[in-house]
């Protein structure tokens, strides 16, 4: 949301102090660190344990080595096992149970488990392998094992030119280069989103695929780490806590990320209206644009599904306040009103910093002294309070922002409230407040102890200090905790209270929060969105990686890039390829800054006709991904999906990174250079067909040059193997998409067979009373519906439409069981056969489904 220092300048004020330590730092060869023995070691049913003393001479790299450790290691499943080195003679601090519950879990015997651990005496180290085939998955014999009051390290090998994902946030290429990477996890305010640095989330977990089979590793540390990635190694440089490891067994990524999420949480489950599309900026002036805006959308003809406001609205940029003049409490129910009338929403954000402003009748700061609150836990109360439907703005989710945390005052922030001022800091409004009446929804004519400010180990932080535009690190939490500790915990603790505070304020809905900053199960709580990026081609490609890992492997599944770019000005081809590119994000939505050109859709001829084409098929779509979505929220399988998740034998595919799945079946494959019509696809070996004419593309695992893509087009392809429903038509709103009747398309493999399911339910409560879960399959010329069907909203929804793909001659008839059917026709060409059908959803249930079959 903010334009954070330009980077030379911060660059510029390292002080002395932090390039002492970075020459201590070069210096020290922790390879010659002794390491560990295991002495004392005793196992039992699905568990050891050991006491690790220093096998030699310390050699206190960055402060002294702790002489005793204590190792525990844990079988929690047949595929999980959980790794712990910790201090034996002192607490030291870890991911504390509020934001990670340890799972209760009855030990599993090793022998039943998919993977096994082993252990060298001498120097320690240990080994993660596979019980059936002997497969190492990860040896810490790589270095020396180094445990010191501010500095861990732990290296693996791994093989060379690994196949590594993860160790998120960052925008760097989806596949790791295995030869020279460096990933720093210190939560941080990012502006532009700059390669190679690290930006606003930490999720410590990395998964490894290898032709045989995919596992994952994920250390539960928060605090500022390296992670450093060369050819046959990967090593850990950690800066607190302890090593917390847990490994999982794949053997496939989509059991990497199902496992995954069991340890960490399952996805929250959103509203309907959420995979809606959504519209913001920041420097929306008044009432009157936010009105407008919503208006021109309507007379466009492009579904607008929730209006967001910027912290415009506020009073001087004072959480929980609105500006009287420029954003009156009474036009915000006006438009709120406005908007639930057309069955349409309005999201806000709020900021975790409030403002210091005594005296001044602010109340949220006058309760948080009164209670003496800050840095504790009273927000669910500010936000019943400030979104009261009645007295305050009536929203329907909440978007969190600035919470890595985020300040503008670089350290050492001795006056923030002076450099606020000489910074001009907030801004004076641009204009004057709308006068009374002015027409709207108008068409367009510290403690003592170790050094944390400054520790030996310098992470990579792309800021000289630790505490650079954030809370200071030496700041000790209600609970006894450092900031040093926490500070990658800020956003997913912010996280969690708002979606305590909305709960209360709409009790038993479902509702959509939207944050910045995020830790490793951030997204059992909310979804997010990839930040502060900019308006150009490098941010739209690299937005594709980005949505891949929140989904696929850090289990943030709502999760979308502001599109068309927040920073600078966008262009009308640009902007027209993101809105066809952002339609196939979880979370939809177009944003920009207060200093850039508009650029809501209907802005240019082009980019309105991108997005009505490309909103058209994400609506007919979205009960397939709202399918896709609520399994993930059930068992963790990915939504999105990268092409090495369906072909994990074709080595071509672990390094793309500008196509992706779209559910299990669409492949999207967007224009990627700026000003072309044509783009280079790759089609894994399978047989695939055109999402626009059905038409089967058989391929052998080849690159094709897909030419003549209009501005206005994306390519888009089925998978073969899958049954997709669709519903027959888009809609202006999801309201209206919910009556709309159903089309299945039936995409045969290369076996002739296919699979799909359709998840339906009320979209909108978290307990749900009447759900529809349907299993089709094909074989044969057979399409069966089996399953549930309790829900079917207003009785009259239906399949009006199946559409067989890849018929290879003309069939004699089409028949219908659980419905009937009016005739079918074939299209030589695309070998598509059509059939019209008649099967509502109420009578489906009283049959226990139904069945189509051609001859």
């Amino acid at each position: 949301m903010f334009v954070a220092p330009a980077l030379p300048l911060l660059l510029a004020a390292t002080t002395a102090t932090a390039s002492v330590i970075l020459a201590n730092r070069q210096a020290v060869t922790v390879d010659a660190c002794p390491g560990y023995s295991a002495k004392n070691v005793t196992s039992g049913k699905g568990t050891l344990s050991a006491d690790l003393t220093l096998a030699g001479t310390a050699c206190n790299a960055y402060g002294p080595d702790l002489t005793d450790l204590k190792l525990t290691v844990t079988y929690e499943n047949a595929n999980r096992i959980h790794v712990k080195i910790v201090d034996a003679n002192s607490q030291r601090y870890e991911v504390p149970d509020v934001v990670f519950k340890r799972p209760d879990v009855n030990p599993l015997d090793s022998k039943s488990a998919d993977i096994n651990f082993e252990y060298t005496t001498s120097p320690f180290s240990f080994q993660i392998y596979r019980t059936k085939t002997g497969e190492t998955l990860f040896d810490s014999s790589a270095g020396s094992l180094v445990f010191e009051p501010q500095y861990l390290r732990l290296k693996t090998h791994v093989p060379s030119q690994a196949n590594i994902f993860g160790l998120g946030e960052h925008t760097d290429p989806f596949r790791f280069d295995p030869t020279n990477t460096t990933r720093t996890l210190w939560n941080r305010d990012a502006y532009g989103v700059p390669p190679g640095t690290n930006l606003y989330g930490s999720h410590p977990i990395y998964v490894e695929h290898r032709l045989t089979g995919t596992h994952g590793v994920l250390l539960m540390n928060s605090n500022g780490m390296d992670i450093k990635l060369t050819d046959g190694a990967l090593e850990y440089n950690i800066i607190g806590g302890v090593f917390d490891f847990y490994f999982f067994s794949g053997p496939s990524p989509q059991n990497v990320a199902q496992q995954y999420a069991q340890l960490v949480g399952l996805p929250a489950e959103v509203p309907y209206w959420g995979f809606g599309f959504h519209q913001c900026r920041y420097g929306y002036r008044d009432y009157v644009d936010v009105a407008n805006v919503i208006t021109n959308y309507s007379a466009a003809n492009i579904p607008l599904e929730t209006m967001w406001t910027d912290i415009d609205y506020m009073k001087s940029r004072w959480t929980f306040t609105n500006d009287p003049d420029y954003f009156p409490m009474d036009e915000f129910h006006v438009i709120t009103d406005y908007l639930h009338k057309h069955n349409q929403h309005y999201i806000v954000m709020i900021d975790p910093a409030v403002a210091y402003q005594p005296n001044q009748n602010y109340g949220t700061y006058d309760r948080g002294i009164q209670n003496d609150a800050f840095l504790k836990h009273y927000w669910t109360g500010e936000i019943q309070r400030f979104f009261d439907p009645t007295t305050g703005i009536d929203v329907d989710g909440l978007w969190i922002d600035m919470n890595e945390a985020a300040s503008f005052c670089p350290y050492p922030c001795w006056d923030p409230a002076a450099f606020a001022l000489q910074n001009g800091d907030p801004p004076k409004r641009p204009a004057p407040p709308p006068a009374k009446g002015t027409p709207i929804f108008t068409k367009r004519d510290v403690p003592s102890g170790p050094d944390v400010l400054n520790p030996p180990y310098a992470i990579g932080n792309v800021l000289p200090h630790l505490s650079d535009n954030t809370i200071n690190v030496d700041v000790v939490h209600q609970n006894g905790l450092l900031e040093y500790d926490t500070h990658n915990l800020y956003g997913t603790m912010m996280s969690a209270v708002t979606r305590d505070g909305m709960s209360k304020r709409r009790p038993g809905l479902r509702t959509l929060i939207i944050t910045r900053s995020t830790f490793a199960g951030a997204g059992a709580k909310v979804g997010k969105w990839l930040g502060d990026n900019l308006s150009d081609w490098d941010h739209y490609r690299l937005s594709i990686a980005g949505q891949l890992a929140m989904a696929a492997i850090y289990q943030v599944p709502m999760v979308g890039s502001d599109i068309c770019g927040f920073g600078g000005n966008t262009t009308e081809t640009l902007c027209a390829r993101w809105a066809m590119l952002g339609a196939f994000s979880p979370f939809m939505r177009n944003h920009n800054g207060d200093t850039s050109i508009s650029q809501e859709f209907y802005l240019w001829p082009s980019v309105a006709q991108a997005a009505r084409n490309a909103i058209g098929i994400r609506y007919q779509l979205l009960d397939y991904i709202y399918t896709h979505f609520h399994r993930q929220s059930v068992d963790g399988t990915p939504l999105i999906a990268p092409l090495w998740y369906f072909y994990p034998q074709d080595q071509t595919t672990f390094g793309i990174d500008l196509q992706f799945f779209y559910g299990d079946y669409v492949l999207v494959s967007p224009v990627t250079q700026e000003n072309a019509t044509n783009v280079d696809v790759y089609f894994p070996k399978d047989v695939y067909y055109d999402f626009y004419t059905y038409a089967p593309v058989r391929t052998t695992g080849t690159t094709v040059s897909l030419m003549g893509i209009d501005f206005t087009d994306i390519p888009l392809h089925i998978r073969g193997g899958g049954i997709i429903p669709m519903r027959s038509e888009s809609a202006m709103t999801t309201t209206d998409l919910r009556k709309k009747d159903f089309t299945i398309v039936v995409a045969p493999g290369t076996d002739g067979t296919a699979t799909g399911s359709l998840y339906i339910d009320d979209g909108v409560s978290l307990e749900q009373q009447k759900t529809t879960d349907v299993s089709f399959t094909y074989q044969k010329n057979v399409l069966k519906a089996e399953g549930k069907f309790d829900w079917d909203g207003d009785g009259k929804t239906k399949v009006s439409r199946i559409l067989f793909l890849g018929v290879p001659t003309r069939p004699t008839v089409v028949a219908v069981s659980g419905g009937a059917t009016n005739g079918f026709t074939y299209d030589a060409n695309s070998k598509v056969v059509n059939a019209t059908v008649d099967i509502p959803l109420v009578r489906a249930a009283s049959k226990g489904g139904f069945s189509v079959t051609f001859k």
